[in-house]
């Protein structure tokens, strides 16, 4: 069952799509909209069950996430996308490219996590433990200080309200299903069968999605590019569009230019 997603579309040029993470929204991706859209038609949506777009029947797992957005590439008539997405979107677009390999033109893997260790699962499936066992609100704060830097936690408590605010009016039921899909793939199984151009972003102290996962996400595509930002965590997007932006523009002009 697929429900209409809804999205947004701005700019001219070929077609890239954003996709946000757990909790989050597609006004993520507000910034690398307004920075891309000259060259770009970039598209963004809300994941099912969160901002605008509804789910109401039941648990989901990571391939009905990429039959949405396959559905959602239908919908608009795109042959091919630059496919790109933060965190558990980091792992919808792989697995998108690894089932329509013909359909995706480049990858971007942001701040998300492959070949995790054994105590790097446990860490991730702990705090969602946490969260059935104590609620999500009580939780709340140590995902943020896990997301942003403390300098950015001091200075900017108006965006972290608004980052708690996007969780909290997410059910319940779909934030933990999604952090479930998130904690619990594990893509280096069949990461190299991917054949798209890949660039890989992170942050130097994100520490679910740390430099030496993304390190083997780098290895395991050849010719791929691997891009450390430093002193950012998790939510690059919202903390640093400006540090993430040029890494990004210059990633896409050249895929551009190479087809």
């Amino acid at each position: 069952m697929t429900l209409p997603t809804a999205f947004s579309v701005a700019g001219d040029g070929p077609p890239l799509i954003m996709i946000h993470g757990i909790g989050a929204r597609r006004a993520t991706f507000d910034g690398m909209v307004a920075g891309l859209k000259d060259r770009f038609t970039c598209i963004t949506y809300d994941l099912r069950g969160h901002g605008l777009t509804p789910w109401l029947a039941g648990r989901f797992g990571l391939d009905d996430l990429v039959d949405d957005l396959e559905a959602l590439r239908a919908r608009l008539g795109i042959p091919s996308a630059h496919i790109a997405g933060h965190s558990l979107g980091g792992i919808i677009g792989p697995r998108y490219a690894q089932r329509y390999p013909d359909r995706v033109k480049s990858l971007g893997i942001w701040s998300t996590a492959a070949f995790r260790t054994e105590d790097d699962s446990a860490k991730v499936k702990g705090v969602v433990a946490a969260m059935r066992e104590k609620g999500i609100g009580p939780v709340l704060d140590t995902l943020t200080a896990r997301w942003f830097t403390d300098e950015f936690c001091a200075a900017r408590a108006d965006v972290i309200d608004w980052r708690k605010k996007q969780v909290m009016d997410t059910d319940a039921d779909i934030f933990l299903n999604v952090f479930d899909i998130y904690a619990e793939t594990e893509m280096a199984p069949w990461l190299h069968e991917l054949k798209a151009p890949a660039q890989i972003i992170t942050g130097e102290n994100d520490g679910g999605c740390n430099p030496r996962l993304n390190r083997l996400i780098h290895q395991a595509l050849p010719g791929s590019e691997l891009v450390i930002l430093p002193h950012l965590k998790h939510a690059i997007f919202i903390e640093a569009t400006d540090q993430v932006l040029p890494h990004v523009r210059n990633f896409l002009l050249r895929q551009d230019k190479a087809s």
